[in-house]
C-alpha cells in the first residue's frame, strides 16, 4: 500500500502556456477530493528554493479555469541548476511537510525535476505545459491548441492585408526546435509555404515555389516560418533575399511573438489540463513517481520522465505532404 501523502506541492515553470491555471485548479481540487493538503509554489523551482508557497484549497482556485498565464507565476532558476540550490529546495519542502511535487512545464522543467528526485528522493510527476507541443509521450501539450487558434486568427487578419495590397507576408511563429505550430497553423490558415526546423526546404526551392505561385495567378502569398527554421539567419534576412531575387513581390515580415502564449485557453486545453492533472495527483497517491502524464489516442497515459526527455515527438509526415498538395 502506498505511503499516505500529507501534502502535495504544485508549481509552474518555464514559458507560460494557456491552460496552466486549469491544471493548477485540477491539482488543487483533486487533492481536496482525496483529503490531501496542497501547497502552491510561486515562480517554479525558485519558489521552492525561497520557500515561497501558499496553502491552496478548492476555493482558492475558483474562477481561474478560463484565465491565461499562471497564478503561481513562472521563472527559470539558475540557482536550481546547482546542487546547493536543489538541496535548499529539498530542505524547504521538508520544513513545509511537502511529500511530493507536481511540475507543470516543458522539458527543462522535467529535467530539473528528474535530477531533484534522484538526489533527494522526493517523488515528482510532470504535467506537460508548453505551446510548442514538443514533448514525447503525449500527442498534445497544454497550451498548444490555444496557441494554434491564436496564430490562425492572426494569419487570417494578415491575409486580408496581403490580399488588399498584393503582398507576400512572412509570418514568424514560435517553435525554436519544433515546427508543430508552424505546420498545423500553416495548413489551417492556407499558407502557400511552411518553413520548419525539421525540413530544410532550401532557398532555391522556396524561390521556385513562390515563382510558381505567381505564374499560377496568385497576387499575394503567406509563408509561415517557424522561428527555428534554418533556411536564413532570421526571417528578416529571408524576406530580403526573396525581395532581391523576386523583385515583383512586395515582401513584408510579421513576427507574432509572445502574443501566442497569452489569451484564454481553448475548451480543448482546459479539458486536457484537467484530465492530466487529476491523473497526476492520483499517480502520486498510488505511490508512483518520476513519471509524466500525457494523452495518447485520447487516453490519459503515463511514461517515465526519462522516456519523455530522451524520446522525440516527431512531425507528422503526412501533414507535410498535405501542405504541399494544398499550396498548389
Amino acid at each position: 500500500m502506498a505511503k499516505k501523502l500529507k501534502r502535495i506541492g504544485v508549481m509552474t515553470s518555464g514559458g507560460d502556456s494557456p491552460g496552466m491555471n486549469a491544471a493548477i485548479r485540477a491539482v488543487v481540487r483533486t487533492c481536496a477530493y482525496y483529503h490531501t493538503e496542497c501547497a502552491g509554489f510561486y515562480r517554479g523551482f525558485q519558489g521552492m528554493i525561497d520557500g515561497d508557497c501558499i496553502n491552496m484549497n478548492a476555493r482558492s482556485v475558483r474562477n481561474i479555469v478560463n484565465q491565461g498565464g499562471t497564478i503561481l507565476q513562472s521563472a527559470r532558476s539558475k540557482q536550481f541548476l546547482t546542487k546547493e540550490g536543489r538541496a535548499q529546495a529539498a530542505q524547504n519542502l521538508k520544513e513545509q511537510e511537502v511529500d511530493a511535487m507536481i511540475l507543470i512545464g516543458g522539458d527543462g522543467t522535467f529535467r530539473g525535476g528528474q535530477v531533484f528526485s534522484q538526489e533527494h528522493g522526493i517523488p515528482v510527476i510532470g504535467v506537460p505545459g508548453t505551446i510548442d507541443n514538443d514533448i514525447y509521450g503525449t500527442h498534445y501539450t497544454i497550451g498548444y491548441d490555444t496557441a494554434l487558434n491564436t496564430v490562425v486568427e492572426a494569419i487570417d487578419k494578415i491575409r486580408d492585408t496581403a490580399s488588399s495590397h498584393n503582398r507576400l507576408f512572412f509570418v514568424e511563429v514560435m517553435g525554436r526546435d519544433a515546427g508543430f505550430i508552424a505546420l498545423n497553423s500553416g495548413i489551417g490558415a492556407g499558407a502557400e509555404e511552411i518553413l520548419i526546423p525539421e525540413e530544410d526546404l532550401g532557398l532555391d526551392r522556396l524561390l521556385d515555389s513562390l515563382e510558381r505561385s505567381r505564374r499560377a495567378g496568385k497576387t499575394s502569398s503567406i509563408v509561415v516560418v517557424s522561428e527555428g527554421d534554418k533556411i536564413g539567419k532570421n526571417v528578416f534576412e529571408l524576406a530580403e533575399y526573396v525581395k532581391e531575387n523576386l523583385p515583383f513581390y512586395d515582401a513584408r515580415v510579421s513576427v507574432l511573438g509572445h502574443i501566442q502564449r497569452g489569451g484564454r485557453p481553448s475548451c480543448f486545453d482546459r479539458v486536457l489540463a484537467s484530465r492530466l492533472s487529476v491523473k497526476a495527483v492520483e499517480l502520486l497517491l498510488d505511490g508512483k513517481k518520476d513519471l509524466m502524464v500525457g494523452m495518447l489516442n485520447n487516453e490519459i497515459e503515463s511514461c517515465s520522465l526519462d522516456q519523455a526527455l530522451k524520446g522525440k515527438h516527431t512531425i507528422n509526415k503526412d501533414l507535410l505532404r498535405i501542405s504541399e498538395i494544398l499550396s498548389t
